[in-house]
């Protein structure tokens, strides 16, 4: 059973339809890490475009969907209840394996530096146990507008 669903995942991070790229949070520690699961299907609507005879998954949306982890991480601490995570940088970003239709992607990012409202993650995702991209992640806590 999954530490959180969808429905608890969308009450921490602002993220919606079509673009919240996580469909579970299977391992979390607030503040620490959270390890979560994206099902890739052909219906992803990036897929109509890249690319329509070979689709693959953009290398920046699985990127995103490591900072999504790395958010419901860092805002399910008390303190940080009901603001958004924002890019801050985006570094040592690696692809090592194409993200089709059909892959379960496994997202872990661990939060290793935080001060104050900045936050640094390091962040894998797995494709049946295979490294496919790697980065660190820098995080920005701000309020969610209305």
């Amino acid at each position: 059973m999954p530490a959180l669903t969808t429905k608890e995942i969308m009450e921490i991070i602002p993220h919606r339809y079509p673009f919240l790229l996580i469909d579970t949070i299977e391992e979390l520690e607030p503040g620490i890490r959270a390890k979560g699961k994206k099902c890739v299907t052909y219906n992803e609507p990036f897929f109509a475009g890249h690319f329509p005879k070979e689709p693959v998954m953009p290398g920046v949306l699985v990127v995103e969907a490591l900072a999504q982890a790395g958010a419901v991480a860092i805002l399910s601490q008390p303190d940080f209840k009901g603001k958004s995570a924002y890019f801050g940088a985006i570094n040592s970003a690696k692809f090592k394996k194409k993200v089709v239709p059909g892959d379960v992607l496994i997202l872990e990012t661990e939060i290793i530096k935080m001060k104050g409202p900045i936050g640094v993650g390091s962040a894998k995702a797995y494709v049946e146990g295979s490294l496919a991209v790697q980065a660190e992640l820098t995080f920005a806590i701000g309020s969610q507008e209305a």
